[in-house]
């Protein structure tokens, strides 16, 4: 099914979505859902820009502009901006030993989807004088963001990024993070979580981890983000599957960007680095579980959790994903119809036999529509147009039944998480919409 294809009712739909982007609209950067996370989050504005972009092309270049006020001068784009102050969220800037920037952000990073956004967003713009304009001056800064993550993420060169923190991983409490995480102490300080004032505790991660995650916070601090320091001290590093494939993917249209733009040496860079990526994923396929995991940089280990994250394999066109339909893929295929079949609504984030699933509880379950978007345009482009059609429409079933939620319970159905979700809306939209 063609992701840009309408069904009955979809107007209300497209009009809803547009709605709750204007409403979450905080002067060009949109928060993800007003109460919950009251800043700008990476990975979700880059997904909340091809929401705009449906009918809103300045405003849509302008979220990226936004989002990038934040990089860090050694070519970080963290995943927090913290553009103006706010007393619902922790950790804020202080926590991170940042508010002195301009503006604050968080010190960490998150899943660099911003290449293969801006190429989408070139490829689909009606004002393509805007759009040449806004790529030129948006391409350098994305490409000083991938040259820091092969720099010093990955000073080995061994074609695999490491990540520091769970959060940069996106899937904060992914099954895939307990045994990594379990060598990580716990904080011992006082704090105060404000999460579970806004959400029902049960569809969030459990104190344990996060008492993990603020030591892990609080040593960064410590370590003055010196990134040596980190590499060598941190008690956690993780090569993440779904953060590497999707840098894999970005790298690929950011070189087509760079080539596009009479950057040839810097597009040459990044098809090496594309190189190295594409041989190093390889050696992330589990033979026991037949798809791609991750896998525990400091233990030397795969880290063998059924995550949804192996899915993403068709968005980065990684070789076990790539062979024509009805010649196996790896036996992917049947890990993906298998885990439908298992799911009643859709593409649970863990599979719903695995020990380690929990239906509301964050990324322990449920099912992410941005997630579901990015696994059906890789099958989309792949030529697996059934397979797609169908995260396709489970997911606008969802959204139509219970609303812009965060996230969905794939055993019933129902809305978890925030509301009024600004990547829910632009999942909506990409596929809903004109």
């Amino acid at each position: 099914m063609d992701e840009n294809s309408t069904t009955a009712g979809d107007g209300d739909l497209v009009g809803r979505s547009r709605e709750i982007l204007r409403g979450n609209d905080r002067g060009g950067y949109t928060v993800p859902s007003p109460k919950l996370y009251p800043f700008q989050w990476n990975w979700d504005s880059a997904v909340v820009a091809l929401g705009w972009m449906t009918f809103d092309e300045p405003r849509a270049w302008l979220e990226l502009d936004r989002l990038l006020e934040g990089q860090w001068a050694n070519g970080m784009v963290p995943h927090i901006v913290f553009h103006r102050p706010e007393e619902t969220y922790f950790p804020g800037p202080a926590e991170w030993g940042l508010g002195h920037l301009s503006p604050p952000t968080s010190g960490i990073s998150q899943p660099p989807l911003l290449g293969s956004v801006v190429r989408m967003m070139r490829d689909r713009a009606k004002d393509k004088a805007l759009a040449n304009r806004a790529v030129a001056r948006l391409v350098p800064r994305i490409f000083d963001w991938h040259r820091w993550w092969f720099r010093d993420r990955d000073p080995e060169r061994s074609g695999l990024v490491a990540s520091f923190h769970p959060w940069e991983s996106g899937m904060d409490n992914s099954p895939a993070w307990d045994a990594p995480l379990a060598s990580v102490p716990p904080a011992t300080r006082a704090y105060t979580r404000r999460d579970t004032g806004h959400v029902d505790p049960a569809q969030r991660p459990q104190s344990a981890d996060y008492d993990r995650f603020v030591r892990l916070m609080d040593l960064f601090r410590e370590l003055d983000y010196d990134p040596k320091r980190i590499h060598s001290e941190c008690p956690y590093r993780v090569a993440d599957f779904g953060l590497n494939a999707i840098l894999l993917r970005s790298t690929v249209d950011l070189a087509e960007l760079c080539e596009g733009h009479s950057s040839p040496e810097a597009a040459t860079e990044l098809r090496e680095a594309a190189g190295r990526m594409r041989t190093a994923m390889e050696g992330l396929w589990s033979e026991r579980l037949g798809q791609y995991v991750s896998r525990d940089l400091r233990a030397g280990r795969l880290l063998e959790a059924r995550t949804h994250a192996t899915f993403l394999a068709w968005h980065a066109g990684l070789s076990r994903a790539v062979d024509p339909p009805g010649r196996g893929s790896g036996g992917l295929e049947a890990v993906l119809e298998d885990w439908l079949q298992a799911s009643r609504f859709g593409l649970a984030s863990v599979h719903p036999r695995s020990g380690e699933f929990d239906a509301r509880r964050y990324w322990r379950g449920p099912i992410w529509p941005h997630v579901n978007w990015l696994v059906a345009r890789g099958l989309e482009e792949r030529g697996r147009r059934e397979s797609s059609g169908r995260l396709r429409d489970c997911t606008l079933g969802l959204v139509r039944n219970s609303g812009f939620k965060e996230y969905f319970d794939p055993t019933t159905g129902e809305g978890c998480g925030g509301g009024d979700f600004s990547w829910t809306a632009a999942v909506a939209l990409l596929w809903a919409g004109p």
